[in-house]
């Protein structure tokens, strides 16, 4: 029987033909060309290879994502309720069917069908859908948004396939105070801070520009930095889009502002405010304990109270290390993430000019409510599936669903008011945007190919420098290594009957 230490005793050698091979005993080595004893297994080498890229990436995920502790209860709240959900969608039809006296009216039946095959679909959705990265407050929660995205994709595709005028009429199915077109607010106008022509409230100007979107502004970048968890993305957004408004303040009056109430009311205020309270926020996220027990399983009220409080808070805490310039992948993705931002922000004021919404609507208000719930878990799919191609090897459904809505938002703008989009951008401001992007180009292709490519060129140059000294070095016996033939292959003689002895 063979001894375990056997299995050890073979010694990886080159033999004839060059190649790594691995020999029982020091003879076979010398007669077959040994040159060297630690060369090593192709196999073993692929598997050390793999071992030590898969234990880098476990250490980068575990210095980003937190330490969970779950004592694992499954209470009522966590189980899966497909019967009970299934038991009471079929007593609610069986009742429309059979008690209920159906209306005459076929408008309202229309829109009552709609609505109830709606209901159908978010029931099974939410039983049934597949579960996403959150899982607080409960999943059941995120898979019901997940079936809103879809009907409001679905939504959007109906729109998108009618006429502009049947488009904009449709819209009184929803309010009947829509289908009118409505006059756009100018932000613009008197830009003086203080007025001295205005005896009785000199400061006017600033307090008309003091409405209910400056809390919204507020709150909206709290949410998005919570989102994109980095402060240089979120800054670079808000910096962005205020360019943007300049940009294109030609053709929507809404976007005409003031100096002070782009860089000082939005940029620095509201949108500054709301980005650092963000970053505290998760700092505080990213330092909490994440420590779950089971409700029944605190003995005081005071604990039951805050655990059912602490059940609206993440599960676990992942950092977002977006590294934009470690490769040209990352970089591609994040300029991709900051221009579906940028557009799904003007998709804001361009979908409410074009299918004629007042700006207080509340259908202006649930599109945002919409894009707060889904946009959290889209941005965390678009980073486990660049942070971790391996294991997320396919975007992730939400992501995919909220790129599609935002492309036929865009989409919807274009079909229904051309006119508005097509008007020409003054020279001077396609003059600077042609030097931004023609400065991005120029920086990516010298970080990622010129630069990689001198550096590659320098490492070649300083092994080929280092090379010739090796072999010039002397050898045991005091002669001189060549750089081909067997001496510098198996080296000496005289090293020979060392390596036999």
């Amino acid at each position: 029987m063979t001894k375990p230490e056997s299995k050890k005793s073979g010694v990886a050698v080159i033999n004839a033909t060059g190649k790594c091979a691995t020999a029982g005993t020091a003879s076979e080595q010398v007669n077959n060309g040994s040159v060297d004893p630690g060369c090593p297994d192709p196999s073993t080498t692929t598997k050390a290879k793999v071992m030590k890229q898969t234990s880098r990436e476990s250490l980068h995920r575990r210095n980003t994502e937190c330490e969970v502790y779950d004592d694992g209860t499954n209470t009522f709240f966590w189980r899966a309720h497909t019967v009970t959900v299934l038991f009471i969608l079929t007593c609610a039809l069986v009742y429309v069917t059979l008690l209920e006296e159906t209306p005459q009216d076929t408008a309202y039946n229309t829109k009552r069908g709609i609505v109830a095959s709606i209901l159908v679909f978010l029931c099974f959705g939410v039983t049934q859908a597949k579960d996403g990265p959150f899982t607080r407050p409960h999943p059941a929660y995120w898979r019901f948004w997940l079936c809103v995205t879809v009907v409001y994709e679905l939504f959007l595709i109906f729109i998108l396939f009618q006429t502009v005028h049947d488009g904009r009429q449709f819209m009184k199915y929803i309010d009947p105070k829509l289908g009118v077109p409505l006059p756009e607010r100018d932000y613009g106008g008197n830009c003086l801070m203080y007025d001295p022509g205005n005896t009785t409230d000199p400061f006017h100007n600033i307090w008309d520009k003091m409405d209910g979107f400056v809390p919204a502004h507020f709150l909206g970048w709290y949410i998005k930095t919570l989102m994109i968890r980095d402060w240089w993305m979120c800054m670079i957004i808000s910096v962005m889009f205020e360019f943007l408004e300049y940009s294109l303040e030609h053709q929507l009056p809404n976007f005409s502002e003031c100096w002070w109430d782009h860089w000082i009311m939005d940029v620095l205020v509201c949108n500054g405010l709301g980005i650092y309270c963000g970053m505290k926020t998760l700092a505080w996220l990213s330092m909490k304990p994440y420590q779950w027990q089971g409700l029944w399983n605190i003995p005081t009220y005071k604990g039951k109270i805050k655990r059912i409080a602490f059940q609206f808070t993440p599960y676990s805490w992942v950092k977002f290390e977006w590294k934009p310039a470690s490769n040209l992948r990352r970089w591609l993705a994040v300029l991709g993430i900051i221009f579906m931002f940028l557009l799904a922000e003007l998709n804001t004021f361009y979908l409410k000019f074009v299918l004629w919404m007042p700006p207080e609507h509340y259908l202006v208000l649930l599109r945002l409510v919409f894009f707060v719930n889904v946009g959290g878990v889209a941005m965390r799919e678009i980073y486990d599936f660049m942070d971790d191609p391996k294991f997320h090897k396919k975007l992730g459904q939400q992501a995919w669903l909220v790129a599609a809505i935002t492309v036929t938002e865009f989409l919807i703008v274009v079909k229904y008011d051309p006119k508005t989009i097509m008007l020409p951008i003054p020279f001077f401001v396609m003059q600077c945007w042609f030097l931004g992007i023609f400065l991005i180009l120029i920086w990516t292709l010298w970080r990622f190919f010129i630069r990689d490519i001198t550096l590659r060129y320098k490492e070649t140059r300083r092994r080929k420098q280092e090379v010739p000294a090796d072999w010039d070095r002397p050898l045991g016996n005091g002669s001189t290594g060549t750089p081909s033939g067997r001496s510098k292959l198996n080296g000496s003689s005289e090293t020979l009957r060392q390596r036999r002895s």
